[in-house]
């Protein structure tokens, strides 16, 4: 939905409504472009934007690396924390992204699958997320492509009011090279309907 202002963030009501409304809304697996374009990179300091029940997290500090996990959702953290007793530490964080940016320059990879990051004039949140990647590090923006999901998949959400990973990848500068920038066959399909996914791996110079 829009406001006069422009989109509506999507905020912690709707999320832990959503999250409540089942035991589990997500596999508990880590997202399989994580692991395709992750698995190569050397452990380090990873934020996990939009973690919701932590599959991401937990494989990546299982893989070495200190994750900070942030979702809006108080309930799908609790739910993430839960899943994660006894296993490998990570900082589970409630924040919005898409008001509040994470500290500048400090995560080796900056990890955002799924993530309805809304466009603002300026790129304030955008930039914000580019900025807290180190130099050498990783950003990694995954979404749905929208052009083969039913539209009751979108859950009412306007595409063209969120980034997609084209889009972030056509305002990066010279600081960046796009590593990865393409649509590809999502494996499984999800739940929800969605078969393929967008996807960029871009590397911070400096």
């Amino acid at each position: 939905m829009a406001s006069e202002g422009g989109p509506e963030v999507i905020g912690q009501e709707f999320w832990d409504e959503r999250y409540s409304s089942q035991d589990q809304l997500f596999s508990g697996e880590p997202n399989g472009a994580l692991v395709a374009e992750a698995a190569d990179l050397p452990p380090g300091q990873a934020l996990d934007v939009g973690c919701g029940e932590g599959g991401d997290a937990l494989w990546l500090a299982r893989h070495g690396w200190q994750v900070t996990a942030v979702d809006v959702s108080q309930v799908a953290l609790e739910r993430a924390a839960r899943a994660a007793a006894g296993g490998p530490d990570v900082a589970w964080t409630r924040a919005d992204l898409n008001t509040v940016a994470p500290p500048a320059g400090a995560f080796d990879l900056v990890s955002v699958h799924y993530f309805p990051l809304v466009k603002q004039p300026g790129h304030t949140a955008l930039r914000g997320l580019l900025a807290s990647v180190a130099p050498g590090g990783t950003l990694l923006f995954v979404s749905h492509d929208m052009t083969d999901m039913p539209p009751e998949a979108a859950h009412g959400y306007e595409p063209s009011e969120f980034y997609q990973p084209h889009e972030i990848a056509g305002l990066l500068d010279d600081d960046w090279t796009v590593l990865v920038d393409e649509s590809r066959p999502r494996n499984p399909p999800s739940p929800g309907g969605h078969t393929h996914d967008t996807v960029l791996r871009a590397k911070r110079l400096r």
